[in-house]
């Protein structure tokens, strides 16, 4: 083999491991991103069963003092009865828009009245949802940051011409739809 062949040789062997060395970091950095993604919506799920859990023992609180104002309280029920851990994260992110509206608006109506207001139940109950509504819209901003960075990463070079061969598809944020949005009516 002449000088030229090797140098030859030498180029394609050398282009063909900077080619191996960018698939394969670009390979490491998209399954580091798909794990943050799940951990992050781990732990979106778990504040989420925590608020899924409290919400029994905050309307049975109030229930009794509230006897006429069963339409919220029906609505804080009916919102948790939607929440399912199996459905797509998109659906799954309405309903928690659906809760928190309902328990926004349930509170609403608890600072209405002062015997259930000053209820030392009630307050414990209410400050525990509160924190858990900081704590899902805390993990949530997480989620679709990662989320943001995972979808950024698979769609730019060189990562994007690895995509197609992995199945790496955009992963969807969890946000509501705009027409799940809207404000419900507090009519009280």
């Amino acid at each position: 083999m002449n000088a030229q062949g090797v140098a030859a040789a030498f180029a394609v062997g050398l282009l063909l491991a900077i080619v191996l060395y960018v698939a394969v970091v670009s390979y490491n950095a998209v399954m580091s991103l798909r794990q943050r993604i799940d951990k992050a919506w781990s732990n979106i799920d778990v504040v989420l069963k925590q608020r899924h859990d409290q919400l029994p023992a905050l309307v049975s609180a109030v229930r009794g003092v509230m006897a006429f104002e069963q339409d919220v309280l029906t609505e804080v029920a009916r919102a948790r009865a939607n929440y399912s851990p199996t459905e797509p994260i998109p659906d799954q992110a309405v309903h928690s828009d659906e809760t928190t509206r309902a328990v926004r608006s349930l509170f609403a109506v608890v600072e209405a009245y002062p015997e259930v207001k000053s209820n030392e139940n009630v307050l414990d109950l209410q400050a525990q949802i509160e924190r858990l509504e900081s704590m899902i819209a805390d993990r949530r901003e997480l989620y679709n940051d990662q989320v943001y960075r995972y979808n950024a990463r698979i769609t730019t070079l060189p990562t994007n011409l690895l995509a197609p061969l992995f199945g790496w598809q955009q992963r969807p944020f969890f946000a509501a739809r705009p027409e799940e949005l809207e404000r419900p009516a507090t009519d009280l």
